[in-house]
């Protein structure tokens, strides 16, 4: 009788081990604290330099940029950029030169998404670093772009390091990615619950619980080390203003539509920017690293005439918040900021679109409630204040994709209730029409132009990431080579694209070959192989995103 129950007890302890061991895993927790530690120690040195060179490029740091730049000499406020961009295309073409780059052009988070999607997914340490460094010049010599970039892909950088010096899993260091992508997003921006919501979201959408913990912890240690050193840092001083009304919410969805038109201008502009750049570069008609100097001649002009679109734009931000700006001068800047940043991403001058978002986002929503206040002289209508709060979460959610995390981000950066609810539907509201209008969020975008479509859930990640190269059966190297007419696979073609072929030609199975025009066969894939590695990557997805 007394063996039974401790039987039943023995068992119970054996399998609540097995579930523990399942959703967590030792050392990917104690490895998620030490990308903590080491991404948020790396956001503290890049925010100190990027403060650094911009003091000393333009007198003042990066919340007073436009103030600084307004007392330098013309000649000096357009020399500025020009040699940042300089000094940029130098770092990129020496990067790519040296193999520490694939390309001459700065990196951000597709890149780290594209490694999370795509097997084996790797960020390489040497060029997280050289990336960083050309970011950060580009930053404090005044260019128009975001730190989420250059940061995500420097924690990513460290957590594919780490990953590789354990031997973790695939699975395992997908998660550590995700903690990477976290930490930076909560040590820039004070933002850890955003953070969190940010990998989970854009990263890894995925919220299983076993990556929930780690991502979580990582960004809480990030941003403790972060507020030690750099302090409990708000970049916006809000000023206080009445309590929303029922009739702002309505408004607040009005404003969603503003701002959705204002993010699908920015993502179709920037499009179109970046295939006319690589226009450029295909035709020879100028070099890669030259372009950043092209943008920054451009931000030279801007600077000279309208300091407050250079940099992060944290003073022109915060002025909107307090409607300190003329409705005649938030449109200008408006325009000004957008083609800014455009030319910037386009040109290779720095990376990253959360602050363009964010600055555009709060410039609309100002002119918005200063137009309101027009219409309405007389009622009680919110002030721009409350509207430029929703505006900074519409743009730049909708521009990035990340409607929850974006919220949250403004909340955090903000600390106000107050307008969540008219929030929420602003940005949902963004999100929908430049889903409708545009395709997908601009990360995406990028990973399209990559040949990664990442819009059909795990069975189309599965379907657009794994290679022939990677399932089809070695041939040995005296194989017969084929006919010039025969059917073939290629090694470099999807295994999406490899079923499809197969299923068109009635085939069960086809050679393969490294290049359309080379007739020696490397491998043979048959469709029973093809299919096997795809089920069996699609469980292994379903339990990664249900454990």
């Amino acid at each position: 009788m007394t063996s039974a129950p401790l039987e039943r007890i023995r068992l119970w302890l054996r399998h609540s081990a097995e579930r523990a061991e399942s959703v967590s895993n030792m050392k990917v927790w104690l490895l998620a604290a030490a990308v903590g530690v080491l991404v948020s120690y790396g956001v503290i040195l890049f925010t100190i330099a990027v403060e650094a060179l911009t003091t000393w490029a333009y007198g003042e740091g990066t919340s007073l940029l436009a103030q600084g730049a307004r007392g330098l000499e013309p000649w000096r406020a357009f020399l500025v950029p020009v040699v940042g961009g300089l000094i940029v295309g130098a770092i990129l073409w020496l990067a790519q030169r040296f193999h520490i780059l694939p390309d001459i052009r700065c990196q951000g988070v597709a890149e780290v998404i594209e490694a999370r999607a795509s097997p084996p997914g790797h960020v390489s340490l040497a060029g997280g670093a050289a990336n960083t460094v050309a970011a950060g010049v580009a930053l404090g010599f005044g260019a128009s772009a975001g730190r989420e970039g250059p940061l995500v892909l420097m924690g990513g950088s460290m957590a594919t390091f780490l990953a590789r010096r354990f031997k973790l899993s695939a699975k395992d260091a997908r998660t550590l990615l995700g903690c990477a992508a976290a930490a930076a997003v909560s040590a820039a921006f004070n933002a850890p619950i955003a953070g969190v919501l940010f990998a989970l979201e854009v990263v890894l959408s995925n919220y299983a619980l076993s990556i929930f913990g780690p991502v979580t912890l990582s960004s809480v240690v990030s941003l403790l080390i972060a507020q030690s050193q750099l302090g409990d840092v708000h970049r916006f001083d809000i000023p206080a203003y009445a309590s929303a009304a029922p009739y702002d919410i309505p408004l607040g969805a009005v404003l969603g539509l503003i701002c959705g038109a204002v993010a699908w201008s920015f993502l179709q502009t920037a499009a179109k920017g970046r295939k006319m750049s690589r226009q450029l570069i295909a035709k020879r008609r100028v070099p890669a690293f030259l372009l950043p100097v092209i943008a920054g001649v451009g931000m030279g002009v801007i600077g000279i005439f309208l300091p407050e679109v250079l940099g992060f734009g944290y003073e022109a931000t915060s002025q909107a918040l307090n409607g300190n700006y003329s409705l005649s001068l938030l449109t200008i800047l408006l325009v000004a900021k957008l083609f800014a940043t455009v030319l910037c991403l386009s040109c290779r001058f720095g990376t990253g679109v959360f602050s363009g978002g964010i600055y555009l986002g709060a410039i609309s929503g100002a002119a918005f409630g200063i137009a309101l206040s027009f219409i309405f002289p007389d009622s009680a209508v919110a002030n721009p204040t409350f509207f430029a709060m929703i505006g900074m979460g519409a743009v730049s959610g909708a521009i990035i994709g990340a409607p929850i995390s974006t919220t949250l981000i403004v909340f955090e950066i903000t600390g106000d209730y107050q307008m969540t609810a008219a929030l929420m539907i602003a940005v949902g509201i963004a999100s929908v029409m430049v889903q409708v209008f545009f395709g997908s969020s601009w990360f995406h975008y990028q990973l399209n132009q990559r040949g990664y479509d990442l819009s059909h859930g795990p069975q189309g990640v599965i379907l657009n990431t794994i290679r022939v190269r990677d399932v089809m059966r070695a041939m040995p190297p005296d194989a017969a080579p084929l006919e010039e007419d025969a059917p073939r696979l290629l090694a470099n073609q999807t295994l999406g694209e490899a079923l499809a072929q197969m299923t068109d030609l009635g085939l069960d199975g086809m050679p393969v070959v490294a290049d359309k025009d080379d007739a020696r066969i490397v491998g043979t894939l048959t469709q029973i192989r093809a299919l096997r590695t795809y089920n069996s990557a699609l469980v292994e997805s379903h339990i990664e995103h249900h454990r």
